[in-house]
């Protein structure tokens, strides 16, 4: 089992390197701001100590207000891991950038989320639904969806 790090002390060290990236830290996490999510990714995969190789898992969450992107991420060398977060808040084209080029197993995971939720990630080399035919409206993760 993996140790978890202390967000408090993720979300320092991020913003030790890039200052108006974090937005705030909690237990459950660290909440980047959306236009500086690819370099805290790079920077938690590149950096000693961290080493983040292993994105877990990637999902999407509608609060109605916005839409969350949360990032489990785990390093196979240090045996820890954190939960990054960003999010949307226009609903009409949520983007994020795409983390395909740290993480190749983000591929089906953020065609997921696009299809589901309708989250654009920007960068994706095959941006285009896994689930919903082509042609179908709407994305059904949404709460606004019917």
């Amino acid at each position: 089992m993996t140790k978890p790090l202390i967000a408090k002390e993720v979300a320092e060290k991020i913003g030790g390197q890039l200052p108006e990236a974090v937005v705030e830290c909690n237990e459950s996490g660290v909440l980047v701001k959306s236009d500086s999510l690819l370099q805290a990714c790079q920077f938690l995969y590149q950096t000693d100590g961290l080493n983040f190789d292993y994105l877990v898992n990637l999902t999407g969450v509608d609060y109605l207000d916005y839409i969350e992107v949360v990032y489990h991420l785990v390093s196979m060398r240090h045996n820890h891991s954190i939960v990054i977060k960003t999010r949307c808040y226009d609903r009409e084209q949520p983007s994020v950038p795409s983390v395909i080029d740290i993480w190749h197993g983000a591929d089906y995971q953020e065609r997921e989320v696009y299809d589901l939720l309708g989250i654009r990630f920007e960068g994706h080399p095959n941006m285009k639904r896994i689930f919903m035919w082509e042609g179908f409206e709407g994305y059904p993760l949404r709460r606004d969806y019917l």
